[in-house]
């Protein structure tokens, strides 16, 4: 591999090589690539040992044995350290000035420069001054034999093991996925792009569909095909159902006591079975309807005054589903005023907690170094969390007074019961063997917090833009709910399983946009083999579903926005066809789809059934993603909102935006 030698001056002296060298002109040396087979330390032949390296010292120095241990370090040998002590420690070197060594002869390695062509060759070992400054201390040294025994056997045990942790760690090497070279210590975290979900999709076209990259200490392993992400999350379910939790997620989520971060075991089932199977089951789903269906008509109310101004999509459909999530939550504990000033002070503390769980950290990359929290990014998250903590602490509370005054009517009622109520009651009603405890719920309300308000307003955003960039989309999608719902309706959730186009418009807008382009990190929890090559324990997995859903091998025309291809598809949400899995696969899928679904259809609805959204004249809404733990728009959507059917009187009397004023 050739390297470039650059020297001011007539002529570069050193080392026994005599280099001429034009002003300004670079010298390339150019020489055969060296393996630790070549690296012999035999004086009759010296194969292969001017290798390349990079001429740093002053041009007149003759700090020769210098100059060899870079050379030996530049060819990457596996007796880097041990030759160079062999070496510089047996033998003397001298240059004598009175003579020059003639390359030509051995090695006849070329000079290249742009006017002619020179020769270099390394020291004629006929010429080295033999000198053993190790014989002579070993014969000065007052040791009896046993010891010098005891002394051999440890400088030979060490020698083998550091020979054996190589050749092991190279065969391992050679097991693992193709990828970028790193470079030492920080291995590829100096070429990563802060959209990853981009970046790993131009590797694969590279290195393959599996790729592995060096991140500090960690590996972290790439899959963007589908026949690969069955492997991972179907084949291997069970092994890869855990999770390489962040050092900010594990003070944030109560040490990974929540759905999302639990490692795969009893307590993780426990969780998984009261999200899914009680507090996300369709029965508890519908009981709060009456709270989602508050807030999205004080949503529509709001923009309706702001009939004709340019409306911030992104920011009122992420006020409106934080709304959403927290009257769900503990809608039925905390009313008016209240409300609004918890969620004000939601709003803040999610938009921080997000950045943060998004940003890179040192603590990930060298897990050594997390006590040290070198970045802050800990204490920041802890100052975060505490507030949460607070918050949560202060509407159990509140739930408790209610059940110690038996207030019985608020109890019966079911449009007022939240997330919260049955959290305590399942709590209360808990297995032995896994009992729910006071630190699950808060865990779960924090994944409710976060992970339902930010990717579902997300989603909402991406699809409203998207429709608003293509009218005849808009136009569709108006039709079908004019015919189903009516002109003079208001929407409400039974309306939403008559409306297949816009079911098509979520799932294609899910497939361009998915919330969580490389989903959740997976973490083996044993070494296996996954597209024929090795998955190493602890490995941090990837799976890139966005390039999954734009792959061209899959989907015709896939960068075009067009929900029509869903129409007559039977993909769905469920995880079971891998060419399109927007909500994960296999044990780990996210358990919140039936809530998320029934949001992000009823709030697009009812804001496509309420307004005609415009763009200004000639202007597209620029839909250049930027990509966290979550995926947004990067720049915020304006738009102008035209009342296009709901008249005043069809909204109720209390529609007033509770967190915006």
């Amino acid at each position: 591999m050739g390297r470039t030698l650059n020297s001011p001056g007539d002529w570069w002296a050193g080392y026994g090589y005599e280099i001429p060298t034009l002003q300004g002109v670079a010298i390339k040396i150019l020489s055969q690539p060296c393996s630790s087979h070549w690296c012999r330390w035999n004086w009759s032949t010296f194969e292969s040992l001017a290798s390349a390296f990079w001429v740093t010292e002053a041009p007149h120095s003759t700090d020769s044995a210098n100059l060899l241990k870079r050379t030996v370090e530049q060819c990457g040998c596996v007796g880097i350290s041990f030759g160079h002590v062999l070496v510089t420690k047996l033998f003397r070197w001298s240059n004598p000035s009175s003579r020059h060594y003639d390359a030509i002869r051995v090695y006849s390695v070329s000079i290249k420069t742009t006017s002619s062509s020179l020769s270099l060759k390394f020291i004629s070992p006929a010429d080295i001054e033999h000198h053993n400054p190790l014989t002579n201390f070993l014969e000065n040294l007052d040791m009896d034999a046993s010891t010098s025994t005891i002394v051999t056997l440890l400088a030979l045990f060490a020698i083998t093991w550091y020979a054996w942790i190589r050749v092991n760690s190279k065969k391992e090497s050679s097991s693992l996925p193709p990828g970028p070279r790193g470079l030492p210590l920080i291995g590829n975290l100096a070429s990563l792009d802060p959209d990853l979900h981009t970046y790993f999709a131009g590797l694969a076209l590279t290195y393959g569909p599996i790729l592995k990259l060096q991140l500090g200490s960690k590996l972290a392993i790439i899959v963007s095909s589908p026949d690969l992400a069955r492997e991972v999350l179907k084949d291997h379910d069970v092994t890869f159902a855990n999770r390489d939790v962040p050092a900010v997620a594990r003070i944030a989520f109560y040490g990974g006591l929540d759905i999302v971060w639990s490692p795969y075991g009893p307590e993780w089932r426990m969780i998984r079975k009261v999200c899914v199977l009680k507090m996300l089951s369709n029965s508890t789903l519908d009981s709060v309807y009456g709270l989602r269906r508050r807030e999205v008509q004080n949503t529509v109310a709001y923009m309706y005054s702001k009939v004709g101004s340019p409306i911030n999509v992104g920011e009122q459909t992420f006020l409106t589903i934080l709304n959403v999530v927290t009257s769900m939550l503990w809608g039925g504990t905390v009313q008016g005023e209240e409300r609004g000033r918890l969620g004000a002070e939601f709003r803040r503390a999610v938009a921080d907690m997000t950045e943060l769980l998004g940003a890179p950290n040192i603590s990930d990359f060298f897990p050594a170094l997390a006590r040290f929290d070198l970045q802050g990014l800990g204490r920041k998250m802890s100052g975060l969390a505490t507030r949460f903590d607070q918050i949560f602490d202060r509407m159990i509370e509140k739930q408790l007074n209610f059940d110690a005054l038996g207030d019985r009517e608020r109890a019966s009622s079911s449009e007022c019961k939240d997330f919260l109520q049955f959290l305590l009651k399942v709590k209360d009603e808990g297995d032995v063997k896994t009992p729910l405890s006071m630190t699950h719920i808060k865990a779960l309300l924090m994944d409710m917090v976060l992970g339902g308000s930010e990717t579902s307003s997300n989603a909402i955003e991406f699809a409203i833009a998207e429709v608003m960039n293509k009218p005849e989309v808009m136009r569709k999608a108006q039709d079908e709910l004019d015919n189903v719902v009516g002109k003079d309706n208001i929407v409400e959730e039974s309306h939403i399983y008559k409306l297949p186009y816009l079911h098509a418009i979520m799932k294609e807008t899910l497939r361009l946009h998915p919330v969580l382009p490389l989903l959740v990190p997976h973490c083996p929890s044993e070494t296996c083999t996954i597209g024929g090559f090795s998955v190493p324990k602890g490995s941090r997995i990837f799976i890139n579903v966005w390039a999954v859903h734009r792959d061209p091998s899959i989907w015709e025309n896939p960068m075009e926005f067009k929900p029509e291809r869903f129409l007559n598809s039977k993909l769905d949400y469920s995880g079971s066809d891998f060419n399109y899995f927007p909500f994960g696969s296999g044990r780990r899928i996210c358990a919140g789809i039936a809530m998320a679904e029934r949001m992000f259809l009823y709030f697009l609805a009812t804001l496509l059934h309420s307004f005609d959204w415009k763009l200004p004249a000639g202007e597209k809404v620029d839909l250049t993603e930027k990509c966290g733990i979550v995926s947004e728009i990067e720049e915020p959507s304006c738009c102008n909102s035209n009342t296009k059917i709901i008249q005043p009187s069809s909204l109720p009397v209390d529609c007033r935006r509770s967190i915006c004023s």
